[in-house]
């Protein structure tokens, strides 16, 4: 991109924006600085200008997005066509097998649901469309890291924080690339309590009418009901299904 057409001002406000999440709801202009990677006087600017549009709150000392801001990501979501095409298979697939069921993209390091048909709640987090899990260790995002190639694979690998959520997460690229090469081999990705103890997740890649993985579709079942080991055997015949019923109509 030409140097004239990069809107730096735009870029840090977004920057500001990102520095907000589950865990930081409300920051200071020296929090927001420093998660954004800029000066205060900068940071200042932005949120102020974000307060004056009414995408954030200042109580004098903390900032705080308002719901205004949901209209950034809504423009996604009502701009896609995906989630009203997979919602009704989501719905189908999710009372079929009794567990919860989500389709998600991946975004950098991240996946983003757009879809979920939820049965019952089986992370201690309350998933949705909009809601952001890191890749490496998620079924959908192993199976979407898969379809990139190896170079790329590693790359978003290599910019990723790998950290362990459970003692069971794994962190070390080289076994993580390993996974990746399975999941290309094999079609489909098991997860056995890497984001969180408890959860067990399979995830098949959606595959539009060129041939193309566009986003991935999961299913998600409590361990101690479903063990790692048998979720193959009962869910990835009714995912492939879906996923077969869903190529002719996605682009």
């Amino acid at each position: 991109m030409p140097d004239g057409d990069f809107l730096g001002g735009f870029a840090k406000g977004l920057k500001v924006i990102e520095a907000f999440g589950e865990n930081t709801p409300k920051l200071a202009i020296s929090d927001v600085a420093k998660a954004a990677g800029l000066d205060r006087a900068t940071a200042r600017r932005c949120l102020l200008t974000l307060s004056q549009l009414g995408y954030a709150d200042y109580d004098g000392k903390f900032f705080a997005l308002t719901p205004k801001i949901l209209r950034l990501g809504h423009a996604y979501l009502s701009a896609t066509p995906l989630p009203q095409l997979v919602q009704p298979c989501l719905d189908k697939l999710s009372a079929e097998v009794g567990q919860s069921a989500s389709v998600s993209v991946l975004d950098a390091t991240e996946i983003v649901y757009v879809a979920r048909a939820s049965q019952r709640r089986v992370m201690s987090i309350n998933l949705m469309p909009g809601s952001r899990l890191p890749a490496y260790c998620a079924s959908m995002g192993r199976v979407l890291l898969a379809a990139l190639g190896e170079e790329d694979a590693r790359t978003i690998l290599n910019q990723t924080m790998l950290k362990p959520f459970t003692p069971h997460t794994k962190t070390e690229i080289s076994v993580l690339m390993k996974e990746l090469t399975v999941v290309r081999l094999q079609g489909f990705a098991i997860i056995d309590q890497e984001l969180e103890l408890g959860l067990c997740s399979i995830a098949v890649p959606l595959t539009n009418g060129r041939g193309k993985i566009i986003a991935a579709l999961n299913i998600g079942a409590p361990a101690a009901s479903v063990p790692a080991g048998e979720m193959a055997g009962r869910y990835l015949k009714p995912l492939q299904a879906v996923a077969a019923a869903l190529r002719p109509i996605l682009y």
